[in-house]
Order: structure tokens, then sequence, then C-alpha cells
């Protein structure tokens, strides 16, 4: 009686081994399998990831702050961050009462005022502006001049017709 205890004791610790060893197996594959897949998709956005920052950085070529040539004209001015400085001066203009002096259009929902600004160089800004449901563009020229002001002129400008 005790051998046949023994017995059916070995087979079923034998068939348990056999289920792992199995089951080990097969999670194993899993685990190869979903790494596969996760080299695979970091590869992927590694990739992306490269294509943005070439792109980014083809975006930001048009600003003052990656242009060495237009930065050189504020070197004896001392400014730490010139684009920031000439951005805060034109949101400045928003302030006065009314629609942005700047902008050549009367305000439909509001006024119209500057909300997005993109320094180009040390001659030119593109700004967005709107009254929150109309959208337009402006080009302006601007003089920053030694005693710290801006003088800004309107280049060209345009509203677009229809909002989404």
């Amino acid at each position: 009686m005790k051998n046949k205890i023994f017995l059916y004791l070995f087979v079923f610790m034998a068939l348990i081994g056999l289920y792992l060893f199995v089951s080990s197996g097969n999670m194993q594959k899993a685990k190869d399998t979903q790494i596969e897949k996760l080299e695979a998709e970091t590869a992927r956005l590694q990739d992306s990831l490269q294509k943005l920052n070439i792109k980014i950085f083809d975006v930001q070529h048009f600003s003052l702050e990656n242009n060495d040539y237009a930065l050189e004209y504020y070197d004896h001015l001392n400014l730490v961050n010139p684009e920031r400085y000439i951005a805060d001066k034109l949101l400045e203009t928003n302030e006065r009462k009314g629609d942005n002096p700047l902008i050549p259009y009367e305000g439909m929902e509001g006024d119209f005022k500057i909300n997005k600004i993109n320094v180009l160089n040390h001659r030119w800004i593109l700004a967005e502006f709107t009254d929150g449901k109309h959208w337009g563009e402006i080009i302006l020229e601007y003089e920053l001049k030694d005693d710290m002001g801006i003088d800004f002129t309107l280049s060209n400008h345009l509203l677009y017709s229809s909002t989404f």
C-alpha cells in the first residue's frame, strides 16, 4: 500500500513537473514575442522622434533665437533674451483699450488682440491675432533702438474669411 502511494505521488509530481515545464516554455515564447513587438515599436518611435527633431530644427531655422547673424545686432544691448523682450514689447500693445493699434481690422466679436508671436530675425515678426472667433495674421517690421525702445511697422496683413 505504501509503495502504491509513493508511485501515485511520484506520477502526480511528474505530471506537475511536466505541466510546469510546458507552461514555462509557452510563457517564454509569449514573453519573447512581446519583447520583439516592443523592440519594433521602440525602433519605430525612435525613428518618428528623429523625424520630429529634424522637423523642429527646420521650423526653428526661422527664429531669432537660432539666428546668430541677427543676434549680433543686439550684442551691444546686453539682452539675455532679445526674442522674449521684443515679444513682451509687442504684447504691451494689447494693453490699450479697444483693438490693437497694429491690427488694421475692427474686431467683430470683441477687440482684436495679438496672441501668438514669432520673431523671425532682427527685422521681422510674424504674429497671429484674434477677437475670439475670427483669426488673422500680420507681418511686422520692427526696430530695436539703443534706448531699448521698439518701433513696430505693419508690413502686411490678412484676415481669414471663415473660421472652423
